[in-house]
């Protein structure tokens, strides 16, 4: 039987629960003894393996090919019994992953009977055929052994005793062994599994997810089994031993798959640890029984077994490949899930077929062994004679019935008398390795003689010591031994535990035994009945006494300072206890004394006994504990408040003395000080009570006073801010509440402007509102608080106080929103009936915008169409609006239109002239009338949320009205005898028209207009409504309306200044909200995420060494300057210069590029400062240069403080000469200041990982850099700040700079170290001190808390939502701006639709119509702006006509030069600029219009509505007019006399961000001033700013020009006169710069594009000369 091979069997089992659940497929197949596995990825890749055995256990039993447990026990098991009998070590593992089914098949189900595995069967077969046998000379005996290997530590599951870990020890003869693992002799199969049962409970089992009992350590069964036979002849007996081990392994897993962590990770690392030592012995074991090996020393490299590498391979040495008979069961699961772990499961099984075990026949091992030991011991013995230690084995004989010591210091411990043992034994060398063999050998020997029926008493004196020390932990067993539980004797008085946990309750038991039960701690003198711990626990605590009787009482006696309580009380005496007593011993241990017979015998005596109200539990044990001992604690606590109170008291007392007597002493102090400052400024009084020395007041300065005054005192700015920092708490707790409710209701601030466009609702204006109105000069602007009510889709505003009206509501909603049903927040009924404090009701129809349609043409009479935009309350194109208007008699019928028009009959208003005069002073004081818009918001819509939070400012509505005069002149100049049609008294009668609407959003489905006076909102006109689908052709109104009027002076001022007020309403279809969004862009709009991306503009980084100082108080600007800065980062080249880097400019935007930059270099970095010289700009130090701000992302977290802000090493600071590409033209009269500085950059002392790495692939790397300079006459820094982006590359990388489009088409050359730069435009303020001590100083500095930052509960939901601040009144102020430019494109439109109309008019032949209108334009009175000081006699044109040419420019142009023009004019710009000229005749004179001057003031929220020519700012003199050179002489010498030399400024200086859009770009060609040559540059006007390049291909700016600053001129004259054609000048405040272009377009493109209104001005010049050509 030597050299057979490892039986090998595959199984493969049902799906389970998980597979089921996931719809697995079945991959294995079986054919006779092959298994296959099919890919579930690939279904042609298929794998077969030949097996002893292949079991099909998938379907169920009904399947013919179904294998059950009892045949795989047949084929395996019985055959494995035989080779047992006949004398071989035999062992059974069985291996698979988790879940597969290896436990079922070794073990099965014990419980039923045709489910139980191999080891059970074997065991049962095993005492079958002991029985069966009938040879008296045959005698058998069998010892079983069951372990466990977890986390590779082995423990005995059989011996209660043995808890730690047993070593595994390895001898010589012996192999592998588990020291102290207890063998038990057993005698019938009932008895192996009564200590299967025992074993398999004490196994570690988890649940994972793929197995909800998975094995989680490796269980081995051993039985030995030994065979005597007596010959009678020989009077010998021989034995027979035989070792069967039964192997469980524990499933190989993935962490994955079976979701493992924490311990069942460790567990899962250890087990799979184990099987792959496993699979690497069985592997080599493989290798060598494969084939022979020619090369001996190859063989004998390759024949090393990992046994060691694991305690499972080493216990198993035998069996693997030794002296065994071995057989391998492998565990398949048959779901396509578990493809990878069941392919691995097959390959390891096909690896161990091809091991090979040399198994022999065990013939009187015992006998062998005893020989063997004892020739060891006694060579042992001789050893220890030889060294002189003969005494240390006749003191271990001596010592005989104990364990001997594992040790030498044991052993020298127990041997006290011999003093110089221990000195020995270390001086003779190997002694202590000797006498530790011959303990072991000795040992073994004794384990070896040991008779069967010592081993049947060590065995139940086993089980007797299990069962006592499980009852001494309060744990009882049954009689048969079989379940082990915690039971209720029926006789026994016993004592259960009480714990605050429930279900720790009663789990613990404690006999009370006849006699003296004694309690206390494990270490007290004599031993202890029931053993408890915890520091008020005595060694001897206190004792039950049992009495012999029929009851059986109990008696409980504390022992000397031991605290016991019964019921609470404290006992120190013996006390006799009933059954239910609560018992507490010491502190923490409570426990429930029972008593079976007392309470049978209480039950019989009164059976109708009530069951207690409260259980008896360890909370009751304490109340009852708490409330025998009361009344001393209450005392306690009492007397302990009152020492408190005292200390208190007397704390307060000392504290308000010592508060006092600080007051006093600051009293004094300030008595003190205010006496030394009466005596410094004794004359104080006098000097403010000397009026009469001031300056008298010229009348224009007095005009400028009164507009000053009345400016300021509706000065909003710090009004409006401190609402809005006070009423953010507020806000954010009205959102938190809306989130945590789920409302869908979002709230934010608003502001909300008194305008043409959005009339306030009168539910919003405060109470004072309507007495302050007729002193009121400007319109009022209110802070209120918008409401989007997403679920409805609908949005409202609310005053502040209604905000917090309805927070207190909410407040209420939330503390009571636990006992409200979840369906009722929802509840859409309290939306519609207000009873919900986060809607409101909400209207069907929605205004979409207004539209106003000025009458003027009724004045002459002639008809108009208008197209009018209609605008929303936001400012926002909403759609166009076609209106016709024309003057009909009064007998005229109105003609048949057909059935798509609907006519209305003639209407009858009355204009009287009390009713528009009081209109008028209202609209003086607040721009228009207060009560019509109540009435109109009232009937229409009230006021139903049409997201009305913008409007004009008040500068806007001042340039509106200053603009419908300059307008409306040459109406006003008509004189009411002239108009034939518009006597007084006479009726008049019009029609207007409503045409058509078109480009109206989708999102309103039904439209319909209304129209009326702008005063009598109380007659509206209205369409019927129209289907709106937002697609094809504009909706049809064509509604006709005939008015009748009676003509009088007030309507006929009306039909001159005021409009026709049309608006559109539709029904809102429902529209989601973004999340906490202000609001969505028009379609109407251009929507900006099409421009290119910008980089943020960051705050300065901290200074690091400059001490902070606060910043002083800026006043009036001084003056400004704009700044061009070059920033270069250089890096050391091998030749040991430092080199710029290599910058990539592939984005096409000015002012942005990433730095290419290599790894590990020394570098610097470099900035240099460009501008205009001037005396006021003088650079005196760089104090200091730091970088800060790492990060990967374009925007920066400026909350969070960084650690890894760096200050650079200035190495060079000073003025320097320009580069010859730096160099331009314009610093050939007037050069240029160059300001450069140089620091040292070491990237390293950072400590960040993003510049010590190479940057990933697309990645970019950003840091910012602030640089601190001194400037002369500056009492602070100046601070430069720039975003700088990055790419890190190896360093050995070669990098060139990346050519762009427009490199790479362009012309010209150019050398790359001119373009590793980049370009900063900034611009820089210096502003003179403010006065500290003015009382509107004061009122700015005063501290208002912002309350935005304050914490509310629930504000963690809001996802970074921030109340809005003073953004909000920028974003207003632009926005008021944007309502002011398209009112005055409407009026601008009429006026050149009139216009137009009345030219067509005398082409036509009506003469004399012009005639009296150019008359009348000749008339017309001066107004008051006009400076007189001009002499009239030095013009040819009149100075009425320059007065109207002048207003109609400033009109046009006072917003054209701004940040955000590029914004907003709906209008045809072309036909704008084809007014400026209007009043004009051929024979003026066009000097006067050569110049235009871009206004530099901006509309805000501070300027006002000046319809009263008396109630405007007097305005500058106009460019056109200079003033005489002696007033200049003047005035500067006034002003030389009155500064000082010396002036201290606060800079500050602003980076420009470089607008996306590019209104043109080209080559022009600019004059050189020295030697009159035209230098060729390329230029790309991006407003405000003009950049000039060298070449197209020049990626660095060279110079820029800020447009809002400069003045553009042209004139036909001096081109005439420099025989230059294509020419126009741009000056600004320090140089002029002449320019020419390649042809007459281009020169009138490029003018566009740098002043659009002289552009137009010079066309409508052009175009009214052809004209007038071809009248004559």
């Amino acid at each position: 039987m030597a050299g057979a091979s490892v039986k090998v069997a595959v199984r493969v089992r049902p799906f389970n629960s998980r597979e089921i659940g996931k719809e697995s497929k079945c991959i294995i197949q079986m054919s006779g003894n092959t298994t296959t596995i099919i890919n579930p990825k690939q279904a042609k890749d298929n794998k077969s393996f030949n097996f002893d055995y292949s079991y099909w256990s998938h379907t169920s039993p009904e399947d013919i090919n179904f294998a059950s447990q009892l045949q795989v026990y047949k084929d395996i098991g019985e055959e494995m019994l035989l080779h047992a009998f006949e004398g071989y070590n035999v062992c059974i593992f069985a291996y698979g992953q988790t879940g597969a089914g290896k436990s079922y098949t070794m073990m099965g189900k014990q419980d039923v009977k045709d489910q139980q595995g191999i080891i059970p069967l074997l065991c049962e077969d095993l005492f079958t055929k002991f029985n069966d046998n009938a040879d008296n000379s045959m005698s058998y005996s069998v010892e079983v052994s069951y372990m466990e290997i977890y986390c590779e530590r082995v423990r005995d599951l059989l011996n209660p005793k043995n808890k730690g870990n047993l070593r595994v020890r390895e001898h010589p003869l012996m192999g592998p062994y588990v020291e102290d693992l207890s063998k038990l002799a057993v005698t019938a199969y009932n008895d192996i599994q009564d200590l299967m049962d025992s074993g398999n409970k004490a196994r570690t089992v988890a649940a994972t997810n793929m197995n909800e009992t998975s094995s989680r350590s490796h269980a081995v069964f051993n039985i030995i089994f030994t065979q005597k036979r007596y010959d009678a002849e020989t009077d010998n007996t021989s034995e027979k031993v035989s070792k069967i081990s039964l192997v469980d392994l524990a499933g190989s897993e993935r962490a994955d798959s079976t979701g493992a962590k924490g311990t069942r990770l460790k567990e899962g690392a250890n087990i799979n640890k184990s099987l792959t030592t496993l699979g690497k012995v069985i592997s080599a074991l493989a290798e060598v029984d494969s084939g022979p090996n020619k090369n001996k020393k190859k063989k004998k490299v390759e024949s090393f077994i990992p046994y060691r590498d694991s305690v499972l391979t080493w216990l198993l040495r035998e069996n693997l490949g030794g002296n065994s008979r071995t057989a391998m069961v492998a565990a398949l699961s048959p779901a396509d899930i578990n493809y990878d772990e069941t392919l691995s499961t097959l390959r390891y099984a096909d690896r161990a077929k091809q091991i090979r075990c040399n198994a022999v026949i065990n013939e009187d091992p015992n006998n062998r062994l005893v020989r063997e030991l004892k020739e060891e011991v006694s060579r042992l013995k001789d050893l220890l004679f030889a060294q002189g230690l003969g005494d240390i084995i006749e003191m271990t004989n001596a010592m005989t019935g104990m364990s001997p010591s594992p040790s030498l210091s044991a052993l020298s411990s127990r041997a006290g008398s011999i003093a110089s043992l221990h000195d020995r034994i270390m001086f003779s060398p190997g002694s202590e390795e000797a006498i530790e063999r011959l303990k072991e050998t000795e040992k073994i020997i004794a384990e070896l003689n040991e008779t069967w029926e010592e081993k049947l008493r060590r065995t139940e004196a086993i089980r007797m010591e299990r069962e006592a020390l499980l009852a001494e932990m309060g744990v009882a067993m049954r009689e048969d031994g079989g379940t082990v539980g915690v039971f209720s004797p029926k006789k026994t008085p016993h004592l259960v535990n009480l714990n605050e946990d429930p279900l720790m309750s009663e789990c613990l038991l404690y006999y009370i035994k006849d006699g003296i039960t004694r309690v206390g701690r494990v270490d007290a003198s004599s031993r202890q009945d029931i053993v408890l711990s915890g520091h008020f626990i005595k060694d001897e605590h206190c004792t039950f006494t049992s009495s012999t009787g029929p009851m059986g009482e109990i008696v409980l006696e504390p022992c000397e300072g031991a605290e016991t309580y019964v019921n609470g009380k404290l006992v120190t005496e013996p006390t006799v206890l009933k059954s239910g007593n609560r018992i507490i011993l010491g502190k923490s241990h409570v426990f429930r004394f029972n008593h079976p017979v007392q309470a049978r015998a209480e039950r019989e005596r009164t059976p109708c006994a009530e069951t207690p109200a409260e259980p008896v539990d360890w909370a009751f044990a304490q109340r009852e504990l708490l409330d025998k001992q009361g009344i001393d604690m209450k005392q306690e606590m009492e007397q302990r408040l009152q020492e408190l109170e005292d200390q208190y008291r007397k704390e307060r007392e000392e504290a308000n003395n010592l508060l006092e007597q600080q007051r006093l002493d600051y009293e004094s102090k300030l008595e003190a000080l205010q006496k030394q400052v009466d005596s410094y400024y004794p004359e104080a009084p006098d000097e403010e009570e000397e009026p009469e020395e001031e300056v008298q007041w010229t009348e224009r300065e007095r005009e400028l006073a009164v507009w000053s005054f009345r400016k300021w005192r509706c000065y909003q700015f710090t009004s409006l801010r401190d609402l809005l920092w006070g009423n953010a708490i507020f806000l954010k707790e009205a959102n938190a509440i809306s989130v945590e409710l789920k409302k869908k209701v979002q709230f934010q601030f608003v502001l909300l402007t008194d305008t043409l466009y959005s009339p306030l609702p009168p539910d919003l204006l405060p109470p004072e509102a309507t007495k302050d109105r007729e002193k009121r000069h400007f319109p009022r602007t209110i802070v209120a608080v918008e409401v989007q009510d997403q679920k409805n889709g609908a949005t409202h505003y609310w005053t502040l106080q209604k905000l917090r009206q309805r927070l207190d509501l909410m407040r209420e909603m939330y503390d009571h929103a636990a006992d409200v049903p979840n369906n009722t927040t929802e509840d859409g009924e309290n939306v519609m009936t207000g009873g919900d404090p986060f809607y409101d009701r909400f209207p069907w129809f929605r205004l979409v915008g207004r539209a106003f349609v000025y009458l003027s043409n009724l004045l002459y009479p002639v008809p108009l169409v208008h197209r009018v935009a209609i605008v929303s309350e936001k400012g926002e194109v909403k759609g166009f609006l076609r209106v016709a208007v024309q003057a009909i008699s009064a007998d005229e019928e109105a003609p048949d239109y057909g059935s798509g028009v609907r006519q209305s009959g003639t209407a009858k208003i009355s204009f009287e002239d009390q009713q528009y005069e009081k209109f008028q002073s209202e609209s003086c004081s607040v721009g228009l009338s207060r009560t019509g818009i109540s009435q109109e918001e009232l009937r229409i819509v009230e006021g139903e949320g049409q997201n009305a939070e913008l409007g004009p400012s008040a500068d806007e509505v001042n340039n509106n009205t200053s603009g419908a005069d300059e307008l409306e002149t040459p109406l006003k100049s008509l004189d009411d005898t002239t108009l034939e049609h518009l006597r007084i008294g006479n009726v008049f009668t019009f029609r207007v028209t409503v045409l058509q609407a078109s480009s109206i959003s989708a999102e309103y489905a039904d439209i319909f207009c209304q129209f009326n006076f702008i005063h009598r909102h109380d007659e509206a006109f209205s369409t019927e409504p129209l289907k709106n689908t937002g697609r094809g052709p504009p909706l049809g109104f064509y509604h006709v309306q005939n008015i009748a009027v009676e003509v009088t002076k007030s309507f006929v001022d009306y039909i001159k200044t005021q409009p026709i007020v049309f608006e559109v309403f539709g029904h809102y279809q429902k529209q989601p909200f973004l999340p906490l969004c202000k609001d969505v862009i028009s379609p109407l709009r251009p929507c900006r995420r099409q421009f290119p991306r910008v980089m943020p503009l960051s705050k300065p980084v901290p200074a690091t060494k400059l001490t902070a100082m606060t910043r002083p108080q800026a006043g009036p600007c001084h003056c400004k300057y704009d700044l061009m800065v070059f920033f270069e980062i250089c890096e050391l080249e091998a030749t040991g210069d430092y080199i710029p880097a290599v910058v990539d400019h592939r984005g096409g935007m000015p002012c942005h590029g990433t730095f290419l930059l290599h790894q590990g270099l020394q570098r610097r970095i470099s900035v240099t400062i460009v501008h205009e010289s001037g005396g006021d700009m003088e650079w005196k130090d760089i104090r200091e240069l730091v970088v800060g701000r790492l990060r990967n992302t374009p925007e920066a977290d400026e909350t969070i403080i960084d650690p890894n802000i760096l200050s650079l090493n200035i190495l060079s600071a000073g003025y320097v000469r320009p580069m010859q590409d730096d160099r331009q033209f314009l610093d050939s009269d007037m050069p240029r200041t160059f300001y450069r500085f140089e620091a040292a950059w070491d990237s390293s002392m950072h400590n960040s990982l993003l510049l010590n790495r190479v940057t990933p692939y697309g990645e970019k790397i950003y840091m910012t850099l602030s640089a601190y300079l001194e400037m002369e006459n500056c009492l602070q820094p100046a601070i430069i700040t720039k975003d700088i982006c990055m790419i890190f590359y190896s360093r050995d990388t070669k990098l060139s700079a990346s050519r762009s489009i427009r490199n790479l088409f362009g012309t010209g050359s150019l050398r790359a170290a001119d373009g590793n730069r980049v370009t900063g435009v900034y611009e820089v303020s210096l502003c003179n001190l403010a006065d500290a001590g003015s009382p509107g100083m004061q009122r700015r500095r005063r501290r208002v808390l912002d309350t935005s930052v304050a914490y509310v509960r629930g504000e963690e939901n809001l996802a970074g939502w921030r109340p809005r601040s003073d953004s909000l009144i920028l974003d207003h102020q632009w926005e008021l701006e944007k309502l002011s430019l398209l009112q005055d494109v409407e009026k601008t439109k009429h006026y050149l639709l009139l216009r137009e109309k009345l030219e067509s008019t005398l082409l036509m032949g009506q003469d004399s119509l012009q005639t009296r209108i150019t008359e009348e334009l000749s008339e017309s009175p001066q107004p008051p702006e006009v400076d007189h000081e001009v002499s009239s006699s030095s013009e040819i044109i009149t100075e009425r006509q320059r007065e109207l040419a002048a207003k109609c420019l400033r009109l046009l142009t006072h917003s054209f030069n701004r940040e955000y023009s590029h914004v907003c004019v709906s209008a045809s710009e072309s036909k704008i600029s084809e007014m400026s000229v209007t009043m004009l005749r051929d024979s003026a004179s066009i000097s006067a219009l050569n110049t235009i001057t871009p206004s530099s003031t901006c509309p805000s929220l501070v300027d006002g509505c000046y319809s009263n020519p008396e109630l405007r700012p007097p305005m500058p003199r106009s460019r056109a007019v200079s003033p005489s050179p002696d007033t200049q002489e003047k005035s500067i010498n006034r002003a030389s006399e009155t500064k000082p030399r010396t002036r201290k400024f606060v800079p500050d200086i602003q980076e420009i961000r470089v607008s996306p859009i590019v209104s043109k770009k080209g080559y022009l060609h600019f004059l050189e001033p020295q030697t009159n040559g035209w230098v060729k540059r390329y230029v790309v006007v991006r407003r405000p700013y003009v950049y000039i390049y060298n070449t197209e291909r020049d990626s660095v700016e060279r110079a820029i020009l800020n447009l809002s600053s400069a003045q553009v001129e042209y004139s036909e004259d001096q081109q005439a006169m420099l025989k230059t054609p294509y020419t126009f000048a741009v000056c600004t405040e320090h140089r002029g710069i002449l320019l020419q272009a390649t042809n007459d377009k281009e020169m009138h493109d490029w003018l566009y594009a740098f002043n659009p209104l002289l552009a137009g001005t010079i066309r409508s010049k052009l175009s009214r000369r052809r004209a007038g050509q071809m009248r004559m």
